[in-house]
């Protein structure tokens, strides 16, 4: 297999991200709940006052998966990075891409002195769990996921 380089995400790396997210949406059953524009992606990560940052991982030249994250604050712990998306497109998986990813995410919540990761799984995707798992991560069956739509934003 070609080289797998994982680097910081680039403004001119969005339209081949948000392909990756509709992929996802696809795989989590749910290809209409993806209502964001590549725009307001793009000003997100990359406009005056980004709100996400991203690892890509690349293969000749090809985006082949990426990880993105943002700072959650918790009044208990502090900042954390919370893990909003990782994954790798099909025909990538189980090459230790997501591996790399993620060892990449910990070095830089490392880095930025972060006591923590916080992510979200679908109770259903095993092989997300099982990869998770290798992590020793806690799965936290206690709390129950809460979403208000803000109508007309």
């Amino acid at each position: 297999m070609p080289a797998i380089i994982i680097r910081k995400a680039a403004k001119d790396d969005c339209p081949r991200m948000m392909e990756l997210v509709r992929e996802l949406a696809l795989y989590e059953r749910a290809p209409e709940a993806v209502t964001v524009s590549t725009e307001h992606f793009v000003e997100s990560g990359f406009g005056r006052k980004p709100v996400w940052w991203a690892f890509v991982a690349e293969t000749e030249g090809l985006i082949v998966g990426f990880a993105l994250y943002y700072i959650r604050y918790s009044t208990w712990k502090g900042q954390r990075m919370y893990l909003e998306d990782i994954l790798v497109t099909e025909s990538y998986r189980g090459k230790g891409i997501g591996g790399l990813l993620m060892d990449t995410l910990i070095i830089e919540a490392k880095e930025k002195e972060f006591n923590g990761m916080t992510w979200q799984v679908l109770e259903w995707n095993t092989p997300a769990l099982r990869f998770y798992e290798r992590y020793k991560v806690r799965f936290d069956s206690e709390w129950v996921n809460a979403v208000l739509e803000i109508k007309g934003v």
